[in-house]
């Protein structure tokens, strides 16, 4: 089966000759039941637009499933582990020895430098990035939970804006996908946890019809809710393709918010949040303490319709920058707890 799809050869400019379109397309993405509709959405997508029949998508666009060191990692946080990467080293890895021409990641995992040869090819259209907080009795606010309810989380950001709302609140380090993590509150092993609404609409469960946390209560994680698939940097037929799953108000928020995070050193070791609002067009960066004591928060307005990728980038720098002069030698010392 060879695709119909047509293009000049050296678009992009690329100085390697582009794959052929006779050949499948391997779509790389970890196996967890989350990231695998995520990268069924992106072969749907990549489909539609390039006119393959729905009975050829597998042929065409083939689904790479793969297990990720973070994934293997149970027993501690990531912090203790080596850090988010630990999600995308196996997938970058299949793109860049040939198995893989696409590769689909949650934004939030992805390091703000990508590796040597990739490039991020596509942002999807961003789903609600707000978190989520599942309780055993039904609370759906942190103000609302009993006193000193244990809550699981294994995000430092989610651990220290708890704490910064009830400091009486007992944080428990809890990993897992999302059908564990549920499984650990119905079990009693916690009173409360977060899980992201964008992943939970994505897999259907009923959890995401309740009421989210708002955003000014608890700031979402840099590119929460957004899907970003990679492509190399080489290979001008796989970026090609992307381009018609480009959403460009989504790629521009989530630029800003990852150099926010770039211009802080962020990491999971970091708790730190960003959040680019297309609707008001605010954007809000914050830097907290791991125990949530002191915060640093700063917000700018962010104007879509003057923004170009340029300006992105710079409005996040400087957005970290702000927040960074504010904390001054307080920042380095707070984050010491980690």
């Amino acid at each position: 089966m060879a695709l119909s799809i047509t293009f000049s050869p050296d678009h992009r400019n690329v100085s390697q000759p582009s794959r052929s379109l006779a050949s499948p397309m391997a779509i790389a993405t970890r196996k967890s039941p989350l990231a695998l509709v995520q990268a069924r959405h992106v072969q749907d997508l990549l489909a539609r637009h390039h006119g393959v029949d729905a009975a050829d998508k597998d042929e065409a666009f083939p689904i790479l499933g793969l297990v990720s060191t973070g994934d293997k990692i149970q027993d501690r946080t990531l912090i203790e582990a080596g850090g988010k990467g630990l999600f995308t080293k196996e997938i970058d890895e299949a793109q860049l020895d040939g198995r893989a021409a696409f590769a689909v990641h949650s934004m939030k995992d992805v390091p703000t430098q990508l590796p040597d040869g990739l490039m991020l090819g596509a942002v999807l259209e961003r789903e609600d990035p707000r978190d989520m907080l599942l309780a055993r009795g039904g609370e759906a606010r942190l103000a609302d939970l009993p006193q000193g309810a244990v809550l699981g989380t294994a995000s430092l950001r989610r651990q220290a804006q708890a704490l910064a709302a009830r400091p009486d609140l007992t944080v428990v380090p809890r990993r897992g996908n999302v059908a564990t993590r549920l499984g650990k509150l119905r079990e009693g092993d916690v009173y409360a946890t977060f899980l992201a609404r964008a992943g939970l609409k994505r897999l259907g469960r009923s959890e995401a019809e309740s009421a989210p946390l708002d955003a000014s209560e608890m700031l979402p994680a840099v590119a929460q809710g957004a899907i970003g698939v990679t492509a190399c940097t080489q290979d001008g037929t796989a970026q090609a393709l992307l381009e018609p799953l480009d959403h460009s108000p989504t790629a521009l928020s989530i630029a800003a918010e990852r150099a926010f995070l770039a211009r802080l050193d962020g990491s999971c070791r970091t708790p730190i949040a960003a959040y680019v609002n297309i609707e008001s067009m605010d954007f809000t960066g914050e830097v907290l303490s791991p125990d949530g004591d002191t915060r640093w928060r700063k917000t700018m307005k962010f104007d879509m319709r003057e923004m170009t990728m340029t300006k992105a980038l710079e409005t996040g720098h400087a957005l970290g920058e702000a927040v960074k002069q504010e904390a001054g030698p307080a920042l380095h010392s707070a984050l010491k707890l980690t």
